[in-house]
């Protein structure tokens, strides 16, 4: 390619960029900065929810058992076909 060696074709490369997409730079780069913020922000919740499990499987978390349950007894019918089994 006419003698160029890699770090001059990066830097002509760099240079096209600036000339041809100068406007569009500072949205791009806006856009990028969103997508981080939004990146950490999913890496910290799924740090958060893991640490939730772990605490689930270790037991200091509250389970369903825990957790006490409304209802009311119903005495079945002796004749319910569902009792014959």
């Amino acid at each position: 390619m006419a003698g160029l060696q890699g770090w001059q074709l990066v830097i002509i490369i760099l240079l096209a960029i600036l000339l041809f997409a100068a406007p569009k730079l500072p949205a791009m780069a806006r856009n990028l900065g969103q997508s981080m913020r939004i990146f950490s922000s999913e890496v910290k919740q799924m740090r958060t929810e893991g640490k939730d499990a772990k605490d689930e499987r270790s037991g200091t978390g509250s389970t369903a058992a825990d957790e006490p349950v409304e209802g009311r007894v119903v005495d079945r019918d002796e004749t319910d076909p569902r009792d014959q089994r």
